[in-house]
């Protein structure tokens, strides 16, 4: 579970209910605090068990860097209610939703940046309708299923979600923790708790299975036309998708690769502002290539 370091939005963000054709979704919307027009439009998107608040620390530097970032609650995760039928939360439905999502935010074609899961359904997303995208960046989000110790690990709690409630599941999780995650949650730790009790568990148990079966769609990506500009950024270890199989996937899409030192599986969270500038980086590359062409 990803661990951000704090549940409280900078004051360059505001929260509330982006209201769609799809639906509402809870939102972190964070702003260039100088009032200047954004350069650009970003719509983020968390991964399993995650929520808007993983790219907390990532906004203001976003903001600061000209840009307009948006993290969203995908349906059935945190702050965005979702149903108890899990076939509501198929890729196909959830890429639907981000297609939604990026049609009201205006301001021209958004950069889309999914981590891990909020990777696949990014991707996704771009196969359906690549048009409203300027960009797409993968952050730790590998080409198919994770790794087997991560699927053994999403059956471990499939299995848990089955014959037990979300309460119970979330104090044998605490139990397995090892007391070094117990000392950094600290005083996140309700806030990390209240995050898990509000997730939907039909969407873990879905968005769980489509990570261990997901197929390998790079080709695909890599075929669109007009090309859409990639980014495949990932800390320098990662235990769900190894970081070679994370380069070779950069290799096949001929994308921008960013690994950020002192980072696994959530650069976001463990060195924000590194990323958060590593990935403004890229926009402004894309810009400067718009500009050319």
């Amino acid at each position: 579970m990803s661990r951000p370091p704090t549940f409280t939005p900078p004051r360059c963000a505001r929260a509330y209910a982006l209201v769609t054709s799809r639906g509402e979704f809870a939102v972190l919307d964070a702003v260039p605090a100088d009032g200047t027009e954004p350069k650009g439009t970003a719509l983020l998107l968390p991964g399993f068990t995650g929520s808007k608040e993983d790219f907390i620390a990532m906004l203001e530097p976003l903001a600061d860097a000209g840009y307009r970032a948006v993290a969203v609650d995908g349906r059935g995760q945190y702050e965005t209610p979702g149903p108890a039928d899990q076939q509501a939360y198929s890729q196909d439905e959830l890429a639907r939703d981000v297609l939604a999502q990026a049609a009201v935010l205006g301001a021209g074609r958004v950069h889309l940046l999914g981590h891990s899961l909020g990777g696949q359904i990014a991707r996704a997303a771009v196969l359906l309708d690549a048009t409203p995208f300027a960009s797409l960046t993968l952050m730790s989000s590998g080409p198919a299923q994770v790794a087997p110790s991560q699927q053994d690990k999403i059956k471990l709690l499939s299995d848990a979600l089955a014959v037990m409630s979300m309460d119970q599941v979330w104090d044998a999780m605490r139990a397995l923790d090892p007391p070094e995650d117990a000392d950094e949650a600290g005083g996140n730790r309700e806030d990390l708790r209240r995050r898990w009790l509000l997730h939907n568990p039909a969407q873990l148990l879905a968005t769980g299975r489509g990570l261990t079966v997901e197929p390998d769609r790079v080709d695909e990506l890599a075929a669109l036309r007009p090309p859409l500009p990639v980014h495949v950024i990932s800390g320098v270890r990662d235990d769900t998708w190894p970081v070679p199989l994370l380069d070779a996937m950069a290799g096949r899409l001929a994308a921008y690769r960013t690994r950020v030192e002192g980072a696994e599986h959530s650069p976001n969270t463990d060195r924000p502002v590194e990323t958060a500038l590593a990935v403004a980086r890229f926009w402004n590359a894309c810009a400067e290539r718009q500009s050319r062409d």
